[in-house]
């Protein structure tokens, strides 16, 4: 082995090597591709850390100058990611190693100016690392190593694109190690596309469970899983525990439940930012919180040191998603437990998970308050306090304390104020596994229920019916409340039109006056009378069923004759000629008018049409058709124009309407030769261009394109 990272072993408090880092480091392993497999809690990250060193290193087993990086580690989680760059940066550290990563959540910025200053070794997730190769910030072609942590996560993710994206950019000569709890189908393909005669390294058989996690399931009421959750936490006492579940929602509730109970939690999710989620996990870490409420982002790789119960508030989808979720315990030699809850409605569930998982786990009932009790009374005798020496102060106060109260007194004080600061514990249901429910046949017929007699009763009537929006779902709680008695003790409720007939057990009778009062009043709202019997309830009886309705025959018309119509007479009109609409004008026919009379006789003759007018219509020449000129693009129409023609006398015709003048036709002011209007400008003529006192007409620039082309006319 490398002598620095033979000496940040040492330091780190490492006796020996696990079986996965013994395998990994093997020197007829060395610069070969490796696919291994092996328990989680196992010490991959250091056998993966430990495999690629003589790849990577010097002969002297040091770094030269940080530049483009030499190695790359992809992990599927922000969380992972960080922890492994923890720790590969002590593994390291006496080689000189400058670490950066790329993980979702943080700066994009921060990780692109790291990656230019130059970095050994880059721990990334996979999203951002496409973005950085994508963005060019990130430069590949020295790269001799890439690993692949919790390869079978990362494809279950959905990150098999930007796999294939990254190692297809990567040189072909790295070495590429691919490190997994399980070897699936999948990653058996990856490993066959992108690994050169890979080695396959398997350090444990997969018959064989976690020796240093016990398993535990615990059959619960349905009501009680948070009570069995809570008794867990306070039997255990761990120093740091995680409790998964299925959702961000049920994380939320029960972060929220526990926290209300006393007891320091901190929660981890998806929807939280990595900022939050770093600092959650550094509260396990330095103790200021020991449960921490977690979703199954926290399942793969999270490494506590001081974690020793997992409990499984919601069973996972899959056997696989069951180990690691327990793996976060019995880590590196460490003993822990893995409790999963096991409600009456999910018993089945939980032992599929332990038949397909291949793990023998122990089936119990929580711990229940005494059981609890009695596991603070011992951990309270095996306290270190009472072995280590006190000081002269705490010797006088204890003197003082004698002096005024006997021992059995300040015992008993002590074992309250010591069982104050705990929560206490909760009083479970006991938990009956009853039958399986027979599942009925579509076609199978419900037997009919069987009512049980009510017994001997008494009837009481109440002043309020159905005008008065009497409903039995709220007489039947105002009686119950008002007469101290259960809904079991009251039978039938007849609802009239102006009064409402109760049932009462006859047994709790004389309760049920006794908590209503001398008054007879139901919550100031009603008044109540004693019956003598039954109440009359008239001819109408009781309101029928739809079963009451089921055989009832159908209706029988009797031999009442049918209603004839054949003999209908028909409608007569009479002699009623029928109308002719022979001799009826066609529309738009010209009528026959009448002669004018004779005042408007001239009026008429003088709008009769002029005999040949018609004729001389039609020999007019045609009206000028409107000609188009091309300007381009723009079609412009203008009305072209008959030819001039002048007078006889050489005068020009006279225009209709207002005259239009120019310079030339307009008349002069009288006693002068000046015209009166100006003449019409010319754009291209600039000696009429205005000039300033004492300046000089600048040259006028070309009309041409550009700038300063005269505008055209119409839109921009």
């Amino acid at each position: 082995m490398i002598t620095t990272l033979a000496d940040a072993l040492a330091k780190q408090g490492y006796t020996e090597l696990t079986p996965v880092q013994i395998a990994v480091t093997d020197e007829a392993l060395e610069g070969q591709d490796l696919l291994v497999s092996a328990q989680t809690g196992s010490g991959k990250t250091v056998g993966f850390g430990l495999a690629i060193g003589p790849t990577i290193l010097t002969e002297d087993g040091t770094f030269g100058p940080a530049g483009r990086p030499l190695a790359l580690v992809i992990a599927p989680t922000r969380e992972l990611a960080l922890q492994v760059k923890r720790e590969l940066q002590w593994l390291y550290a006496a080689a000189g190693v400058t670490m950066a990563s790329c993980v979702g959540g943080m700066d994009m910025r921060d990780e692109r100016r790291a990656l230019e200053r130059g970095a050994h070794i880059v721990v990334a997730t996979p999203g951002r690392l496409k973005d950085h190769i994508m963005r060019g910030s990130l430069d590949m072609s020295d790269i001799r190593a890439i690993v692949l942590d919790e390869a079978d996560e990362m494809l279950d993710l959905g990150f098999r694109e930007d796999l294939e994206f990254i190692l297809g950019e990567a040189p072909e000569t790295r070495r590429t190690l691919m490190f997994s709890a399980t070897v699936p189908a999948a990653i058996v393909k990856l490993a066959k596309s992108y690994q050169k005669d890979a080695v396959r390294v398997a350090t444990t058989a997969k018959e064989s469970q976690h020796a240093d996690i016990e398993y535990r399931a615990l059959s619960v009421a349905n009501h009680d899983i948070d009570a069995a959750i809570i008794n867990l936490l306070r039997f255990y006492d761990a120093p740091n525990a995680i409790v998964f579940c299925n959702t961000r929602a049920s994380v939320t509730r029960l972060t929220t439940r526990l926290a209300n109970r006393g007891f320091a939690t901190v929660a981890l999710s998806g929807e939280l930012s990595q900022a939050e989620r770093s600092h959650a996990l550094q509260a396990m870490r330095d103790g200021r919180a020991r449960v921490c409420v977690a979703t199954d982002v926290a399942a793969r790789g999270i490494d506590l040191p001081n974690l020793e119960l997992v409990i499984h508030a919601e069973l996972p989808t899959n056997a696989e998603t069951l180990l690691h979720r327990s793996g976060r315990t019995g880590r590196a030699g460490r003993k822990g437990i893995s409790a999963m809850i096991a409600p009456a409605k999910m018993k089945r569930r939980a032992e599929n998970l332990l038949t397909w998982g291949k793990l023998d786990a122990t089936w119990a009932s929580p711990p229940t308050a005494e059981d609890i009790k009695a596991k603070d009374e011992e951990r309270l005798l095996n306290d270190p306090v009472w072995t280590e020496d006190f000081s002269e102060s705490e010797q006088e106060f204890a003197t003082r304390l004698l002096a005024e109260h006997t021992p059995e007194k300040i015992a008993a004080a002590y074992l309250r104020l010591y069982a104050g600061k705990q929560s206490a514990p909760e009083h479970l249901s006991d938990y009956k596994d009853g039958p399986q429910t027979k599942e009925r046949s579509p076609r199978e017929e419900r037997a009919p229920r069987e009512h049980k007699a009510f017994g001997p009763s008494k009837w009481f009537s109440v002043d309020v019916g159905r005008e008065g929006k009497a409903e039995a779902r709220w007489l039947l709680p105002m009686i119950c409340k008002a007469g101290d008695i259960t809904k079991n003790e009251i039978g039938a409720i007849r609802i009239q039109p102006n009064e409402t007939f109760v049932e009462i057990a006859e047994p709790a009778v004389a309760g049920f006056l006794k908590a209503v009062g001398s008054d007879m009043k139901l919550e100031n709202q009603a008044t109540l009378t004693a019956l003598d019997g039954p109440p009359q309830l008239g001819e109408r009886g009781p309101r029928k069923t739809k079963n009451d309705y089921a055989d009832k025959p159908k209706r029988d018309a009797g031999d009442k004759p049918k209603r004839d119509y054949g003999d209908k007479p028909k409608r007569d009109f009479g002699d009623k000629p029928k109308r002719d609409y022979a001799d009826k004008p066609k529309r738009h026919a010209p009528r026959d008018m009448a002669p004018p009379p004779p005042s408007q006789q001239d009026h008429v003759a003088a709008i009769q049409p002029i005999p040949g007018a018609a004729d001389d219509y039609k020999a007019r020449k045609p009206r000028h058709k409107p000609e188009r000129r091309d300007h381009g693009d723009a079609l412009v129409e203008k009305r072209s124009k008959p030819p001039y023609k002048a007078k006889s006398d050489g005068s020009k015709p006279a225009g209709k309407g207002k005259p239009r003048f120019n310079a030339d036709t307009k008349p002069r002011k009288p006693g002068g030769d000046k015209p009166a209007g100006k003449p019409a400008g010319n754009a291209k003529d600039t000696s009429k261009r205005f000039v300033p006192p004492g300046g000089k007409a600048k040259p006028r620039k070309s009309l041409g394109k550009g700038g300063g082309a005269a505008p055209k006319r119409g839109k921009p």
